[in-house]
C-alpha cells in the first residue's frame, strides 16, 4: 500500500512539474496535478508514508484530475478553437455538450473557421495569437513542434489517448517518443470513387481501361494531377521515391531516376483524350453533383457528394493500375491522419487539453463518422459494423497497402504543382521531359533558406 501510494504522489509530482514547465500563466492553476500539493496539508504527508488509512485522500486526489481541475477553476474559461468549415456544425454541438458536462464553471468558447490543410501557416504567423485548440493534418507536427507550438499530451484525463486509437495515428502524433496531438480521424488518404452503373469492378482495376470507358459514355473522370499530394501517387507507384531527409526539412528524390519520363509520359497519355481530367477537390464536388464526373480520386470527406449524386450506384475502390513505359504500375498514395493540438501558451492550458481530450473521443469520432463519413482512429469506433460496411473507408483500407505516410519538406509543394499542370496540359511548350524532371527534382530537393 505504502509503495502504491508513493508511486501516485511521485506521478502526480511529476506530471504536474511537466506541465507548470510549458504553456501559458494559467498551467499551475489549470492543472489538476499541479492542485494537488495544494490541497494536501504538509503534515498530511509525513502520516502517508508510515499509516496508510492517512494515504487515502491523496490517492483519491490524484484519481480524480478533472475535479482538481473544476476546483482550481475560478473564473470563466476562456477558450478559442479552430475546426475545419466543413466540421463546424458537429464541432458546435460538441463544444455545445462539453460545457453542459460542466455546469458549475463557466465557459467562454468562440469557434473559428480552419482547414486542417491550412492549419499549420496560419498558426505560425503568430503561435500565442492562435487557437487554444486546433485541427491540423499529421504532416505538419514537426514544424509545429519546432515550433512550440504544441503541448505535448503529459495527462489523461478521461481516457488513454496512447492505447485507445489506432498505432499508426498514435505514431503520427508522436515526435521523439513524445505524444504531442490527439488523432481524430484515420483516413487523410485517398482512393477511386466511382459510379457503377459506368464502371464495373474490372473496369476499374486499370485507370486506361477507366478513360475508355468513361470516353465511350462522354463522362469525365477527375483527379488534381497538378497537386503534388495527388501526382505522388504515379510517381511513387512506379518505383521512384520521395522521402524526408533527417534534418526534417529537405528532401530525397528520385523522379528523374531511370523510368521517370515513363510516368511523366503515361500522365500526358493520360490526360491527352480530356477524359482524365485535372480538377481540385471544390470544383469535383460541383461537377459530380451535376453529373458529368463518374469516377474521381479524392478522400472520404466526398463520399457524401458521390453518395448523393450516384444513389446506389455509388461505389469505391483502391486506386487503379496505370501503364508506364509498357509496365502496369499500382497507383501509389499518402497516408495520413487528422490530429486535434492544444498550443501550450493557453491562459487555460488544462480546460484545453481535457476538450481536446473531449472532441476526439470514441463518441465524437462516431459522431464525426456518422455526420461526414470520416473514418475513425479510435480502435472502438472503428470496430463498429456501420464503420466497416462503409464503402469509401473499405477502399481507403484496401489503399492502405500500397499507401505511405506523408513525410515531405516544404520545397515539395510548389515544384510538384508545376510539374503536375505541365503534364495534366499535354506539356505544351515541348519541354524535353528528362529535362523537365531534373528542374522538378532540382527544385524538391532544394536546401531551405
Amino acid at each position: 500500500m505504502k509503495k502504491k501510494v508513493l508511486a501516485t504522489l511521485l506521478a502526480t509530482a511529476l506530471a504536474a512539474t511537466c506541465l507548470a514547465g510549458c504553456g501559458g500563466s494559467g498551467d499551475a492553476a489549470q492543472t489538476p496535478e499541479a492542485e494537488a500539493p495544494a490541497t494536501e496539508a504538509p503534515e498530511a504527508e509525513a502520516p502517508a508514508t508510515e499509516a496508510p488509512e492517512a494515504e487515502a485522500p491523496a490517492a483519491d486526489a490524484a484519481a480524480d484530475p478533472i475535479a482538481n481541475l473544476i476546483a482550481a477553476t475560478t473564473d470563466t474559461v476562456t477558450l478559442k478553437v479552430w475546426a475545419s468549415e466543413e466540421d463546424q456544425d458537429l464541432t458546435t454541438k460538441l463544444l455545445d455538450e462539453f460545457k453542459a458536462a460542466y455546469p458549475d464553471v463557466t465557459f467562454d468558447i468562440t469557434l473559428g473557421a480552419e482547414s486542417e490543410s491550412t492549419a499549420k501557416d496560419t498558426i505560425l504567423t503568430d503561435v500565442e495569437a492562435a487557437a487554444d485548440v486546433f485541427a491540423f493534418a499529421d504532416d505538419q507536427i514537426n514544424e509545429l513542434v519546432k515550433a512550440g507550438a504544441l503541448q505535448e499530451v503529459v495527462a489523461n484525463y478521461t481516457y488513454d489517448v496512447a492505447t485507445e486509437n489506432v498505432s499508426g495515428a498514435v505514431e503520427a502524433a508522436t515526435i521523439d517518443g513524445k505524444l504531442y496531438a490527439y488523432p481524430m480521424t484515420a483516413d487523410n488518404g485517398y482512393f477511386m470513387f466511382y459510379d457503377s452503373s459506368v464502371f464495373s469492378e474490372s473496369d476499374v482495376q486499370s485507370l486506361e481501361k477507366m478513360v475508355e470507358v468513361a470516353q465511350a459514355a462522354d463522362k469525365k473522370i477527375a483527379m488534381d494531377i497538378s497537386n503534388g499530394w495527388y501526382i505522388y501517387a504515379f510517381f511513387q507507384g512506379a518505383g521512384l521515391d520521395l522521402k524526408l531527409n533527417d534534418d526534417g526539412l529537405t528532401n530525397t528524390c528520385t523522379w528523374n531516376a531511370a523510368g521517370g519520363t515513363d510516368v511523366a509520359q503515361a500522365i500526358i497519355d493520360l490526360t491527352a483524350s480530356n477524359v482524365l481530367v485535372d480538377m481540385g477537390d471544390e470544383d469535383m464536388a460541383t461537377q459530380i453533383a451535376e453529373g458529368n464526373i463518374v469516377a474521381c480520386v479524392n478522400g472520404t470527406w466526398r463520399a457524401e457528394t458521390a453518395a448523393e449524386a450516384w444513389g446506389d450506384n455509388y461505389a469505391a475502390a483502391k486506386l487503379p493500375t496505370f501503364n508506364a513505359g509498357g509496365k502496369d504500375c499500382q497507383m501509389s498514395s499518402y497516408s495520413g491522419y487528422k490530429l486535434i493540438g492544444v498550443n501550450p501558451h493557453s491562459a487555460n492550458i488544462g480546460w484545453a487539453m481535457l476538450l481536446a481530450e473531449y472532441l476526439t473521443n470514441e463518441a465524437a469520432q462516431t459522431a464525426r463518422f456518422e455526420a461526414r463519413g470520416l473514418g475513425p482512429a479510435n480502435v472502438s469506433a472503428a470496430a463498429t459494423p456501420a464503420v466497416q460496411a462503409n464503402p469509401a473507408i473499405a477502399a481507403l483500407a484496401a489503399q492502405a497497402a500500397y499507401a505511405t505516410p506523408q513525410r515531405v519538406g516544404g520545397n515539395f509543394w510548389s515544384p510538384a504543382e508545376t510539374l503536375g499542370q505541365i503534364l495534366a496540359s499535354g506539356n505544351p511548350d515541348g519541354t524535353d521531359l528528362q529535362e523537365l524532371l531534373d528542374t522538378t527534382v532540382e527544385g524538391i530537393t532544394a536546401p531551405v533558406e
